[in-house]
């Protein structure tokens, strides 16, 4: 990807966020992609409900991803350890890190979720949103792992963590 230094300041008010509804109990809200910002960043805000499966097990081969809690109780697969982070706790994943997130068990949570350099990514949310609606598949999602540097895998650590309640 060519950075390019945004021309000027990004600022999104938000009432006027893209709000995409990914799945029965976690909403996305686009804040800003990398055609926005040069390519520095991508970033957006995940609600994820009492119960959400979160992001299944995956890592990223070009892009360090940022997660910083807004409020609630997350737990992130990191490698094949799982970690708990509250309110105002932040990790850095660098590229090629297994990871995995999901609220607490009883928990919901906001987070704030930063990738560096930036990816187009509002259209791989826009995809999971059509995948939840019904308009296209899994498979849409496995076919896109490549463009949208998302590559996933089975982790039994963090299926044996999911079925914890």
């Amino acid at each position: 990807m060519t950075f390019t230094s945004p021309s000027k300041p990004v600022l999104v008010r938000a009432d006027k966020a893209e709000t995409l509804q990914d799945g029965a109990t976690s909403l996305i809200t686009l804040l800003a992609d990398a055609n926005a910002t040069g390519g520095a960043l991508t970033a957006n805000r995940a609600t994820l409900h009492k119960g959400s499966p979160g992001a299944p097990a995956h890592f990223h081969t070009r892009a360090t991803e940022m997660f910083y809690v807004l409020n609630g109780s997350m737990r992130i697969l990191l490698d094949d350890q799982i970690l708990t982070l509250g309110q105002g706790d932040f990790l850095t994943v660098p590229p090629t890190v297994p990871h995995a997130f999901a609220p607490a068990p009883d928990s919901e949570a906001e987070m704030l979720v930063v990738f560096t350099p930036g990816m187009d990514r509002f259209d791989y949310y826009r995809l999971l949103e059509r995948v939840y609606q019904g308009e296209a598949s899994v498979q849409d999602i496995r076919d896109s792992s490549e463009q949208f540097d998302n590559h996933y895998f089975e982790s039994p650590v963090w299926q044996q963590e999911l079925a914890r309640r």
